[in-house]
């Protein structure tokens, strides 16, 4: 295998709301031989939900950053002008998921490499749920394929 192949990535989104953390992704995701750890549920029962961005700064080395919100994927330059209007602070459970539902919606109408359905899984004290919403309906919450 070619460790060097580029990577193929849709759209991927973290949200921090008051209490845990929304992730979403569409289903056309992938990072090469990456796996950016899709089946993590990871809680804190000290911190709460947290979010952290990995970079580098200027050659220096990997730095690690924490973020209210976090966008990538090849969706993602579609995506920042909207989060800056879009995204609050102390946003509700709801409104962190339909946020992500919104943003992903419009990286899939935009970015070629992004579509099929959304994905979210929400994180916090409670456990953690998933749900998805079919690309071409009325972006409804379903737990299950057999929900539709």
């Amino acid at each position: 295998m070619d460790l060097n192949a580029p990577n193929s990535m849709g759209t991927f989104i973290g949200v921090t709301y008051e209490g845990g953390v929304v992730l979403g992704a569409d289903s056309r995701s992938s990072t090469g031989m990456y796996v950016a750890n899709r089946a993590k549920d990871n809680w804190d029962k000290y911190e709460g939900g947290k979010l952290y961005g990995v970079g580098r700064l200027g050659g220096s080395g990997t730095v690690v950053i924490e973020q209210p919100f976090a966008i990538g994927g090849s969706g993602s330059s579609y995506l920042y002008g909207f989060f800056d209007q879009a995204w609050k602070q102390g946003m509700t459970e709801q409104e962190a998921e339909q946020l992500i539902v919104k943003a992903l919606s419009l990286a899939i109408a935009r970015d070629g490499a992004t579509g099929g359905i959304v994905r979210t899984v929400t994180i916090n004290s409670q456990g953690v749920s998933r749900n998805f919403y079919p690309g071409d309906t009325d972006l409804e919450a379903h737990t299950s394929l057999l929900d539709i």
